[in-house]
């Protein structure tokens, strides 16, 4: 029997893939929180005494029109340039020496936070999603094939404000690096193909206005530019 759904079923998000007419269907998006060092000290931790952590964002949240409208509830909205690990398999309790068996590829993206219901949710003790999984809070750019760029492990990040570095960091400054975040998320969750994990940020984050045009920089992967309006 045919199954007809209650209400509309929400559309497959997808990112595009450079060089291909294919796209990108997007599962779930996993975010490493404090990855670089120097990050985790701007915020306040020892990056030496914790293991890695994740938070989620929702496929919806992923921006990929080039711009990034200004979100209601905050006035202190900040930019988080990431390198984004694309999966084209899954699985649970993946060893890590096979972890990068599973990478279809990589982009560049923006963890864009409230930084001030973040901060709310902290004191309270309260889960993260009202600062992080809010709409559009995730631009991003195409995605580029591990097959035509290999799998990055050093290279330039950084993110300018209208021409203004703002961040500035290396991927070799990773405190957990690719196949380890994949191995330890995979004995969390069963991992998909079609997940996407945001590997962390290097310091520097801070306020947007609207009006800033925001250029990141992920080497070996690509350019985004991205407006905030």
């Amino acid at each position: 029997m045919s199954k007809t759904y209650a209400v509309a079923a929400p559309p497959v998000v997808t990112v595009p893939v450079r060089g291909s007419t294919a796209v990108f269907p997007v599962h779930r998006i996993y975010c490493v929180g404090r990855n670089y060092a120097a990050h985790a000290i701007e915020m306040g931790h020892d990056p030496n005494k914790e293991p890695p952590f994740f938070f989620q964002k929702n496929p919806d949240n992923l921006a990929l029109d080039g711009t990034f409208p200004y979100p209601p509830k905050s006035s202190n909205v900040h930019h988080e340039i990431e390198m984004v690990v694309a999966l084209g398999k899954g699985g649970k309790d993946i060893p890590a020496d096979k972890a990068m068996d599973c990478v279809f590829g990589y982009g560049v993206g923006i963890d864009m936070t409230r930084r001030d219901l973040q901060d709310e949710c902290k004191k309270l003790q309260r889960p993260w999603e009202i600062g992080k999984a809010f709409e559009h809070s995730a631009p991003m750019g195409d995605i580029v094939p591990a097959s035509q760029i290999g799998h990055p492990t050093k290279g330039a990040v950084w993110l300018k404000i209208n021409g203004e570095f703002k961040q500035q960091g290396d991927l070799n400054q990773m405190i957990w690096k690719v196949p380890e975040m994949i191995s330890y998320l995979s004995g969390l969750f069963e991992l998909f193909p079609g997940d996407l994990i945001m590997s962390g940020t290097p310091s520097g984050v801070g306020p947007v206005k609207r009006g800033d045009v925001l250029e990141s920089f992920v080497e070996g992967v690509g350019p985004l530019t991205t407006k905030v309006v």
